[in-house]
């Protein structure tokens, strides 16, 4: 494991966390080649993700979601104590979405496809870096899939949707919470304004407002709290 190289310190330092070496050093061998980005460390699995996170500082780790030893969701919820600094972003192909909504739910800042060209695998990191999600409208359709509640069986009366009996979360008008609605159902902000009839300017607002009032990072979290609460 290396450690950042001295006179670096405005380039993004990248963690690779994969199983499969191949990936692994692949991914590794591009991200090195692109302008802004130092790669201290490839690993193999979520226990030495962390470790090398706590020796090395990364800004960024790229973390696989299915691995052996640990996985990627138990490493996210270590690093959230142990490396707190660091953005953890997974890399899934979306064969298992359970995977994924738990680990956006132990605090990881987003996630990419494994298959993503180099340059825009750099310029994602770049923007994880400086707090922003990437959170693809076709992907956020795959989670949605992950998040929306079986059909209502017997005893569903007890449900958290139920439990809410359609009240608007504390702080929110109602607009926001049928922009919140839309939000969780994958719905872009041009198809959220198209809906309403409003400028996608007002539905950044919203979103702004409902993150704020909820305590939110991100239009993922705003997701599953729209789960979470029986909003969908």
């Amino acid at each position: 494991m290396s450690t950042r190289p001295a006179g670096t310190r405005d380039t993004v330092a990248v963690l690779v966390v994969d199983d499969q070496e191949l990936v692994r050093e692949g991914i590794a061998s591009l991200l090195s080649l692109q302008p802004g980005i130092t790669v201290v460390g490839a690993v193999a699995d979520g226990r030495q993700a962390v470790e090398a996170a706590v020796t090395d500082s990364p800004d960024v780790i790229l973390m696989d979601v299915r691995m052996p030893v640990m996985d990627g969701v138990e490493a996210v919820t270590q690093l959230s104590k142990r490396a707190p600094t660091c953005k953890v972003v997974m890399l899934t192909t979306f064969d298992d979405d359970e995977y994924v909504v738990r680990a956006l739910r132990a605090g990881a800042a987003g996630y990419l496809l494994k298959n993503l060209p180099a340059a825009e695998l750099a310029d994602a990191v770049r923007l994880a870096h400086a707090g922003v999600t990437q959170l693809d409208s076709s992907v956020a359709r795959i989670l949605t899939g992950a998040l929306l509640p079986a059909e209502p069986g017997p005893g569903a009366g007890n449900s958290a949707a139920a439990s809410s009996n359609g009240a608007p979360p504390s702080g929110l008008t109602a607009r926001e919470v049928e922009v919140l609605r839309l939000i969780a159902a994958g719905s872009t902000n041009r198809e959220i304004a198209s809906r309403l009839y409003v400028s996608e300017g007002t539905v950044k607002n919203h979103i702004s407002r409902i993150l704020g009032r909820l305590g939110l990072r991100d239009r993922t979290q705003a997701a599953i709290y729209a789960h979470d609460h029986g909003l969908l």
